[in-house]
C-alpha cells in the first residue's frame, strides 16, 4: 500500500492529481498524513474561515416518483396535502427571515406528478401544470416578500427547466451520490429510482453548468459503494467543474440508517471512513473548492471534520428541522462557533450563493437576484454581519472584546503587520488580505494601526474649523453613486437644482470667518455653464471678502474641466488659481483609483491617470492636497489595495498629500443603489478596517488619517480613532453631499462637541489649520463663541 508521500510528496504546493494518482488514493495508507495534507491544501485556499448558511427549510412536497431504500423524506400519499400551500410557504419563510436567516432551502421529491394522480390534481387546483412550475412561483414569492435567497433542490431537470428556475433562485443543487451503476441494480439502494441513475444526474449537473447556475453537489458514502467508486464519483464532478466552473460546493454526506426503511439495519460508515473521504475530496479538488460535511450527521467530533479539510458546515436552521434527516437536530450556531474556534478557525456566515459567485453576479446570477445578493453581502461576498449603514445613525455593531479565533495563520499576519509598521511597502495581495481580517485578527490589525498612530502622532486628535460651500448641485456628469448632483431642470432625489451667486459665496465666507473658521472648502457639480474663469472668479471673490480665510477648493475633476474649457494645460490653470487665492486642493473625485471600477460608477469622470496627473501638477507648484477613497459600493479588497498603493507611490514622488480621508459610501438615495446595483455601503468592520489598513499601508509617507464624523457618526468616529485615525476633519457648518445621499448626522459639529468627543476616549484635542498649523488665537476664541448660523439663501 502506497502512502500520501509516495503519491504527492509533502504537498507543499498543491497540484491537481491525475486520474491515476486519484484512484491510487483508494489504497493509500497513512491516515494522519492524509488528513494533514488535506488540511494544508484547505488552508491555502480559505485561510482560517469556516462558513455556514443560516437557512430556513421549506419542504414543498414530500411526494416523489423515486423509492430510494434509505430515504424517509419521500412519502406516499397518506391523506395529507400533497404540497404546502402558498400561505404555508410564506409563513415558514417569514419565520426564517425574522430569525435572521438569509437562505430559503426548497427541498422536494422528483416530479411526483409523473407517478401520483393526487399530485396532478393538487397542482391543477394550485393553477400549475408541474411541480417545477409551482416551485418557480413559490421561490419568486418568497424572494419578493421576504428577501430570502432561494436555494432549490428539485431533483433531475432538463436545461430549460434549470434556466427557468435560475430566474428565481440564487443557487440550485442535486447530490450526485454515486456514479456506481451497481447501486441502481436489483437489490441496490437505488433500484426502482429512475432519477438516481448516474448518467441522468450527471446530465442535470452538466445542464446547470450550461445555464451558469451556482450549483451544489456531492456524494453519499456508505450505501454500498467502494472507496474506488467514491473517487470515481468525485472525479466525474471534477470533470464537470473543469468544464463549467459552476460547482460551488462538494458535500461529503455520510449515510445514516433510518428506522422504517429497507436499509434500517445497514451498517453506517464509521467516522474514520468519513474523514478519509473528506480528505480525499479536498486533495482532488484543491484549495479553492468548498468542501462541506453536514454537522448534524457527524458521528464524531466536529473539530475532526475541520482537521480533515472541510471549510463549510452547510445550511443550519434556527427555525426548522432537517426534513431529510429529522432524527438529527441542527447544532446551535453558538456551539458551532465554539467548535470551529476550538479548531483554530473562525465561523463566518455566507449566503446561499458562495462568495466567489456572489462577487461575480453578472455571470452567475439572474439580474432579478442582483439587488438581493448585493444588499445581503459584504465586500467579499459573505453575508453582511451587521445592518449598519454609513450615515444612517444606526448603532455601531461591534464590541471592543476580541474573539479567540481569527482567519489568518498567526505568523503570517504578524509578518504583514511587522513589515507595515517598519514602513515597508506591502504587496497588493497582503493589503487585500488585511481587509479580510475578521474576529480576533480584526482587533490585531486595529491595534497595530493604533500603535503606529501613537508612535507617529502621539495622543493628539486634530480638527479644523471650516465651512463647506457646495456652490452648485447642477452637474452634467452622471456618476452613479451621487445623489447630490441634479440635471439643470431636474427635481429628482433630494432638493432642487441651485447655483450660488458670488455674493452668497462671499456672505457665507464672511460668516464662517466671523464664527472662527480658518478654512472654506468649496466643491460642487460640474455646471454646464462653468468654465475655468468661473473658478477663478470664485477664488478672487472669497479672497477679496475674507483675506485671512484659507481657500481649500476644487476637486481634480473641476480642475481638469476648468483647464479644458480655457484650453490651457492643467498646471497653468492651477498656477492661475493659486494666484487668485487658492491655498490647497481636496483630493476628492478619486472614488476608487481602479479604472475597472470607475468604468461602472463614474464612466465619464477623470481616469485614474488623469486624477493623479492633476494632484501631481498641484504638488509641483506648491499646492498641497488631501487624498480620499469612496468605498463600499461595487468594490472590494483588491481595488482598495490598488488605491492605497497608488497613493503611496504618488506621495513617495511628491510628498504633497496632507492627509488621507476614507469616505464610506452612503447609499440610501444614490442611483446605483436604488437601481439595485450596489451594496448598502461598507459593513462597519470594513469601514473601521479602511482607516486601520490605510495607516499601515501609507506609513510613513502619509501621517494623518482622517475619519469622517458625517459618515461614521460619533461612536463610529471613536472606533476609527482607536484604529489608526488621528484627525476628525472639519466642523463643516454646512454639509450637503452626504445628506443628499441620505446621511442623517448633523450639518455641523462645533468645537465644543468635537473636543468633548476626543476627550471621552482619553485623547487631547487640537484645533488646527488646513496645513496642520496652529490657528490664530482670535479665530480659536471666536470658534468657541460662535452664534447660530444665519438662514441660507439659495440663488438659482
Amino acid at each position: 500500500m502506497s502512502s500520501i508521500y509516495d503519491l504527492f510528496g509533502c504537498i507543499d504546493e498543491w497540484r491537481e492529481p491525475t486520474v491515476e494518482q486519484a484512484l491510487a488514493l483508494a489504497d493509500c495508507g497513512g491516515m494522519p498524513a492524509l488528513l494533514r495534507a488535506a488540511a494544508a491544501v484547505r488552508d491555502a485556499g480559505h485561510d482560517g474561515v469556516i462558513s455556514y448558511s443560516k437557512k430556513v427549510f421549506i419542504p414543498l412536497t414530500k411526494l416523489c416518483r423515486d423509492c430510494c431504500h434509505y430515504c424517509t423524506f419521500a412519502q406516499p400519499p397518506q391523506g395529507t396535502a400533497a404540497y404546502l400551500l402558498p400561505e404555508q410557504v410564506l409563513a415558514i419563510a417569514r419565520a426564517g427571515a425574522q430569525a435572521g436567516c438569509r437562505e430559503a432551502l426548497f427541498t422536494l421529491g422528483d416530479k411526483p406528478e409523473l407517478r401520483y394522480r393526487v399530485a396532478r390534481n393538487a397542482l391543477a387546483r394550485l393553477g400549475h401544470a408541474t411541480t417545477l412550475d409551482y416551485l418557480a412561483a413559490m421561490a419568486a414569492m418568497v424572494f419578493k416578500e421576504t428577501g430570502l435567497l432561494p436555494h432549490l433542490n428539485p431533483g433531475v431537470m432538463e436545461e430549460d427547466e434549470i434556466r427557468r428556475l435560475r430566474a428565481v433562485s440564487a443557487s440550485q443543487g442535486i447530490m450526485l451520490e454515486s456514479t456506481s451503476e451497481r447501486l441502481a441494480a436489483k437489490g441496490g439502494p437505488h433500484y426502482g429510482s429512475p432519477d438516481k441513475l448516474p448518467a441522468v444526474r450527471l446530465a442535470t449537473i452538466a445542464a446547470a453548468g450550461e445555464a451558469a447556475v451556482p450549483f451544489t453537489s456531492g456524494i453519499l458514502i456508505g450505501i454500498g459503494e467502494t472507496r474506488r467508486e467514491r473517487i470515481q464519483s468525485l472525479l466525474a464532478l471534477r470533470d464537470l467543474h473543469r468544464r463549467y466552473g459552476h460547482i460551488q460546493e462538494i458535500i461529503i454526506q455520510n449515510f445514516r440508517a433510518k428506522p422504517m426503511t429497507r436499509m434500517a439495519d445497514a451498517h453506517e460508515p464509521d467516522f474514520a471512513d468519513h474523514l478519509w473521504t473528506i480528505a480525499v475530496a479536498r486533495i482532488l479538488f484543491g484549495p479553492r473548492m468548498n468542501i462541506q460535511a453536514p454537522p448534524n450527521l457527524s458521528c464524531g467530533p466536529l473539530t475532526a471534520l475541520i482537521a480533515a479539510g472541510i471549510n463549510d458546515w452547510g445550511g443550519v436552521s434556527p427555525v426548522t428541522i432537517d426534513h431529510v434527516n429529522p432524527e438529527a437536530p441542527w447544532p446551535e450556531i453558538k456551539l458551532l462557533e465554539q467548535r470551529t474556534a476550538q479548531a483554530g478557525k473562525l465561523l463566518v456566515e455566507r449566503l446561499a450563493v458562495y462568495p466567489e459567485y456572489a462577487t461575480n453576479a453578472g455571470r452567475w446570477l439572474d439580474p432579478q437576484l442582483h439587488a438581493g445578493v448585493l444588499r445581503a453581502s459584504d465586500s467579499e461576498g459573505y453575508a453582511r454581519a451587521d445592518d449598519w449603514v454609513p450615515g444612517s445613525g444606526r448603532p455601531t455593531p461591534l464590541s471592543w472584546s476580541g474573539r479567540k479565533s481569527g482567519c489568518f495563520a498567526p505568523d503570517r499576519l504578524k509578518g504583514i503587520l511587522d513589515r507595515a509598521s517598519n514602513g515597508d511597502a506591502l504587496p497588493e495581495a497582503d493589503l487585500a488580505s488585511l481587509f479580510s481580517a475578521r474576529g480576533n485578527d480584526f482587533h490585531r490589525v486595529c491595534k497595530a494601526a493604533d500603535d503606529l498612530r501613537a508612535r507617529m502622532c502621539g495622543e493628539e486628535v486634530s480638527y479644523v474649523v471650516n465651512r463647506n460651500i457646495n456652490y452648485t448641485n447642477i452637474c452634467y456628469f452622471r456618476c452613479k453613486f451621487c445623489a447630490f448632483s441634479k440635471g439643470k431642470l431636474a427635481l429628482n432625489l433630494r432638493g432642487k437644482p441651485y447655483n450660488l451667486g458670488l455674493e452668497e459665496i462671499q456672505r457665507r465666507s464672511i460668516e464662517a470667518w466671523e464664527r472662527g473658521a480658518t478654512e472654506v472648502c468649496l466643491q460642487g457639480g460640474i455646471h454646464p455653464d462653468y468654465t475655468g474663469a468661473t473658478y477663478l472668479e470664485i477664488c478672487r471673490a472669497i479672497r477679496k471678502a475674507t483675506p485671512g480665510l484659507h481657500i481649500h477648493a476644487f476637486s481634480p475633476l473641476e480642475i481638469w474641466q476648468g483647464a479644458a474649457t480655457l484650453g490651457t494645460p492643467v498646471v497653468t490653470f492651477l498656477e492661475q488659481l493659486k494666484g487668485a487665492g487658492l491655498g490647497t486642493l481636496p483630493g476628492t473625485a478619486a472614488e476608487i483609483l481602479d479604472d475597472d471600477v470607475r468604468a461602472i460608477i463614474c464612466p465619464d469622470k477623470v481616469t485614474t491617470r488623469q486624477w493623479i496627473e492633476v494632484i501631481e501638477a498641484a504638488h509641483s507648484i506648491g499646492l498641497r492636497t488631501t487624498s480620499t477613497i469612496m468605498f463600499g459600493h461595487i468594490d472590494g479588497p483588491q481595488p482598495w489595495a490598488r488605491h492605497l498603493l497608488e497613493l503611496r507611490r504618488l506621495q513617495e514622488r511628491t510628498g504633497g498629500i496632507t492627509e488621507f480621508v476614507p469616505l464610506p459610501f452612503v447609499p440610501m438615495e444614490t442611483p446605483i443603489y436604488l437601481q439595485g446595483r450596489a451594496r448598502s455601503g461598507p459593513t462597519f468592520r470594513e469601514a473601521v478596517l479602511m482607516h486601520a489598513v490605510a495607516r499601515l499601508a501609507l506609513h510613513p509617507h502619509i501621517v494623518n488619517i482622517q475619519a469622517s464624523w458625517v459618515k461614521l457618526g460619533p461612536e463610529g468616529l471613536k472606533w476609527c480613532l482607536r484604529s489608526g485615525a488621528n484627525d476628525i476633519g472639519g466642523t463643516l457648518m454646512n454639509e450637503s453631499i452626504s445628506r443628499a445621499a441620505g446621511a442623517t448626522h448633523g450639518e455641523e459639529m462645533p468645537p465644543e462637541q468635537m473636543e468633548k468627543l476626543i476627550r471621552s476616549i482619553g485623547r487631547r484635542p487640537r484645533q488646527r489649520t488646513t496645513l496642520y498649523g496652529d490657528p490664530p488665537d482670535t479665530q480659536r476664541r471666536a470658534s468657541f463663541e460662535a452664534g447660530p448660523l444665519q438662514a441660507m439663501s439659495v440663488w438659482t
